[in-house]
């Protein structure tokens, strides 16, 4: 055993990632396809991002926090993405020990600021709609940077954690995973260490993580509802709920996708199903939130077509 095994307690020290597909003639198709998913991310959500910088009407707590998850969503579909397409142009499945481990330590970073930060909005439309006389002093530049803070500490935390965890496990055997990138469900399968503490960890610190916004993003929802159940104008309650509308789309995806994710660990026979999850947490939810949240929101549609076209608005 080399230095290294000996450091990580492990003899395992690449993986072989099998991919989407394992067919050669099917590999220039996958790697074409997802080579334009993720320009499409990456241009949507940095389009999304420059309309909230240059348009004023857009600088408001809940578009600062929007621009802050699209940083998110090029964040989580780079972080998996490009490796794969390296993996499928060099023809080669390999990754390290260490940069497997790493790629999960961003992976579950990313996704813990997102689902903070979908807590922090779903707390902006209800100190927006609930209590609006008080909502520029509770929602201030300086709160809504304490949040973002927050969120970051939060999940920086939660992701170290089950990177320290996975890292005392043994793999003394099997190697290949049958994924496109390094994720926690697999790991166990490979694991010739008990992984039992591991996935009690898992659910306990996802419950606290997870369950805990939720929750609250639920009781802000509800709260929401009956504030605007009672107002009269049936314009005025198409254009409150048109504006969490959005909001509760993309957390309906990032919630079914984790639950089913990492809520039924031990069945090794779900390694397909995975990858289609896979695909739906870090390349489509990432593509189609632009378009979710700029869809029935004419400010986002004309700050956005200032910025393809290059024109700005006088002020």
């Amino acid at each position: 055993m080399d230095p290294e095994s000996r450091t990580n307690g492990t003899t395992v020290t690449e993986f072989i990632l099998l991919g989407l597909v394992e067919t050669p003639g099917l590999q220039p198709v996958v790697f074409v396809v997802f080579l334009f998913a993720y320009l499409v991310t990456v241009g949507g959500n940095l389009s999304i991002l420059a309309a909230i910088l240059v348009e004023p009407k857009l600088h408001t707590p809940m578009y600062f926090f929007l621009g802050n998850l699209s940083v998110l969503d090029v964040g989580c579909i780079t972080v998996t993405v490009p490796s794969m397409l390296a993996r499928l142009l060099c023809h080669k499945r390999t990754v390290p020990y260490r940069a497997c481990l790493t790629q999960l330590f961003f992976f579950h970073l990313l996704a813990g600021v997102d689902c903070f930060l979908l807590t922090a909005m779903a707390y902006d439309r209800f100190l927006a709609i609930c209590q609006p006389l008080t909502y520029s002093t509770r929602m201030s530049q300086n709160v809504q940077r304490i949040l973002v803070v927050v969120s970051w500490a939060l999940a920086f935390t939660n992701a170290l954690t089950h990177t320290v965890a996975i890292a005392t496990l043994n793999f003394c055997g099997p190697n290949v995973i049958n994924h496109f990138y390094c994720d926690l469900p697999q790991l166990f399968q490979l694991s010739c260490s008990s992984t039992q503490l591991n996935e009690l960890l898992l659910f306990a610190v996802g419950f606290i993580m997870a369950g805990t916004p939720l929750a609250l993003i639920i009781t802000s929802y509800a709260h929401v509802a009956a504030a605007v159940l009672r107002i009269r104008s049936a314009e005025g309650r198409k254009k409150a709920f048109s504006t969490c509308g959005s909001h509760l789309t993309v957390v309906g995806i990032f919630y079914g996708t984790g639950v089913f994710s990492y809520m039924r660990l031990g069945s090794v026979e779900a390694s397909d199903k995975d990858k289609g999850i896979g695909i739906l947490n870090t390349v489509i939810s990432p593509m189609l939130n632009p378009l979710i949240y700029s869809l029935r929101n004419p400010d986002v549609q004309g700050a956005v077509r200032q910025v393809l076209t290059g024109k700005r608005a006088l002020a």
